[in-house]
């Protein structure tokens, strides 16, 4: 059943505003979005973009629609076939090897699956009646085997990207034929070449052209009339701006609701491009940083803001998310115990959730709900509502500490486990809860902070070992050295009674990244929640105090209420700038 109490509003690349979502049937969406070229291992311009669209598929479902998401592969294109001829491989192997790889990427960013994953090598019958449609409708014309779209037959060619037929991009990923009747005409079929893989046609051997893929598999699954197309915002033009004029060849009812387009992706503020070597994969990333992390860091900005990726966002975002999943983690270690208690039902009797959780929670799921429906604005979420229930929820913990009569205490048990719910709700729709469990998450946090150290768990035991000797014999300048150069490699060690524990950290250098001065605050981003202030936060792990002799009188820890220390919230990304609406 459709929230039809939720207003949802999306911009719609086509009207260049933001419009109140409706769907063309009631209580259904079909919506398609344009997937990867499969010739290499998938960058984080890729995970910009499908992140965004796994957000929007996540939220449909959430205000109960019945969605139908369909993501396509192009599996032979010139890419995939230069590739496959520089390696000696199959290009169809190659691409479907290649297929396989985006999907692990997709499973490991917590992308659902979508409802279809059509590949162009198993729709050459859709795509060439599609094009047999158009040269019937008198819109595109043959030469020696090739079949071109002709632009001037569509007046209204431009009207997604507001660009005019004389700023077109000939040549655009191919070469410019001149055989054509206009420079801006474009292939919807290619002869065949020696060496390339190619299939029978009315026009003789060849392969589709890279446009009319997407046209004609949306029309398979979604038909000529559905209500979303997405993708980069590097495709506005000419890729959708192609499809846009085939589609209505084709059929002249075609028409899709609304088209979303996600920012770009930088590179230290630069673009990113493999010639200046600052080109990154998925895989090289999650190999340092937990999948999360990099799913955190790309909803920490509007999907249709820029991203700058620099290796000190993406710290900060690694250390909010190790926060995040130790504050789930305490909170069920300490609900596991109380729940194992023995009250009876004269104490349980009128036990209720405290105001302030109440408030918390509802604040939440209102922020959840507000900013979601406000064009998809995750950072609000992730900066305000959602890090007040942490802080919220490890004062619980500290509470749960403390003696207090019976019926508080039930109480704030109560509390937390009403809070932890919906914190693990909040999550789920953005898609950073993740399947396993918070102490497995924790460790695969360690294990990528053990190789950015480029140590071993023996080592930082060793470590500790060295330190807690030199804090025996009041050596406290070579303990802090000690604690110190862990730090400087990501490395915090925590003293709780009278263990030490470590837990990774933002490295120094890291914990301060330049800010963009000249990014105005949006007049429709909300505000960023003010800073506590020094003296209320607790100490941070990446900026250690001197070490100082451990009071030999120091409790041991209750087994009812273990003494875990809660990190203090980390530093909040910068509120970004959502682009004009």
């Amino acid at each position: 059943m459709v929230n039809e109490k939720i207003e949802f509003q999306v911009y719609n690349t086509m009207t260049k505003q933001k419009e109140v979502f409706i769907p063309k049937e009631p209580g259904k969406v079909k919506m398609y979005v344009c997937g990867v070229t499969s010739y290499d291992f998938s960058h984080i311009g890729h995970a910009r973009a499908y992140v965004a669209f796994d957000v929007l598929y996540r939220y449909l479902k959430y205000l109960g629609y019945n969605v139908v998401y369909v993501r396509n592969f192009t599996d032979v294109d010139d890419k995939i076939i230069k590739r496959a001829n520089e390696t000696g491989e199959d290009p169809i192997a190659l691409s479907g090897r290649f297929c396989q790889e985006f999907l692990k990427d997709m499973d490991d960013l917590q992308c659902l699956l979508p409802t279809h994953q059509p590949r162009v090598t198993d729709h050459m019958e859709q795509i060439k009646e599609m094009i047999a449609k158009i040269i019937t409708n008198g819109c595109a014309y043959t030469i020696n085997g090739d079949v071109y779209f002709s632009v001037d037959s569509f007046p209204e060619y431009g009207r997604l990207s507001g660009r005019k037929l004389e700023d077109n991009r000939a040549g655009e990923r191919v070469a410019v034929d001149s055989r054509k009747r206009n420079a801006a005409d474009f292939a919807l079929w290619k002869s065949a070449k020696p060496g390339e893989p190619s299939w029978e046609s009315p026009w003789g051997p060849g392969r589709p052209g890279w446009h009319i893929e997407c046209s004609a598999m949306s029309a398979q699954y979604l038909t000529h009339s559905f209500d979303i197309h997405g993708g980069g915002m590097d495709l506005t033009f000419p890729h959708h701006e192609n499809e846009i004029a085939q589609s209505c060849a084709a059929c002249p009812e075609s028409n899709i609701s609304y088209w979303m387009h996600n920012g770009f992706v930088t590179i230290d503020d630069e673009k990113m491009s493999k010639s200046l070597g600052n080109f990154f994969t998925i895989r090289e990333v999650t190999r340092l940083y937990h999948p999360v992390a990099l799913r955190y860091f790309l909803l920490g900005m509007h999907y249709r803001s820029p991203v700058n990726y620099s290796i000190s966002q993406i710290e900060i975002a690694s250390e909010s998310v190790f926060y995040l999943y130790q504050t789930l983690l305490d909170c069920e270690e300490a609900l596991s115990v109380f729940q194992q208690g023995t009250e009876t039902e004269t104490e349980v009797r009128g036990v209720r959730v405290s105001p302030q959780a109440q408030e918390c929670i509802k604040k939440l799921r209102n922020e959840l709900e507000t900013k979601l429906s406000d064009d998809l604005h995750t950072p609000t979420i992730l900066n305000a509502a959602l890090q007040e229930a942490l802080r919220l929820m490890n004062s619980s913990l500290n509470m749960l500490k403390k003696k207090q009569q019976k019926k508080q205490q039930l109480s704030a048990v109560l509390s937390l486990a009403e809070l932890l719910k919906e914190v693990k709700a909040v999550l789920d729709v953005l898609g950073l809860l993740s399947s396993s469990t918070c102490a497995e998450v924790l460790q695969q946090f360690k294990e990528r902070a053990l190789k950015r150290a480029e140590l071993t768990e023996e080592d930082i035991l060793h470590a500790i070992e060295e330190r807690t000797l030199a804090r025996k014999n009041k050596e406290f300048a070579r303990s802090d050295q000690i604690r110190s150069d862990l730090v400087a490699k990501g490395i915090a060690l925590m003293d709780i009674g009278t263990e030490t524990v470590w837990r990774p950290c933002v490295r120094p250098e890291q914990e301060q990244p330049a800010a963009p001065a000249q990014q105005e605050q949006s007049a429709v981003a909300v505000q960023k929640e003010k800073p506590v202030a020094p003296s209320q936060q607790k100490q941070s792990a990446a900026a250690p105090q001197k070490e100082q002799p451990v009071a030999p009188s120091q409790p041991k820890q209750s087994a009812a209420a273990p003494q875990k220390e809660h990190p203090a919230a980390p530093l909040q990304q910068e509120q970004p700038t959502v682009p004009p609406q």
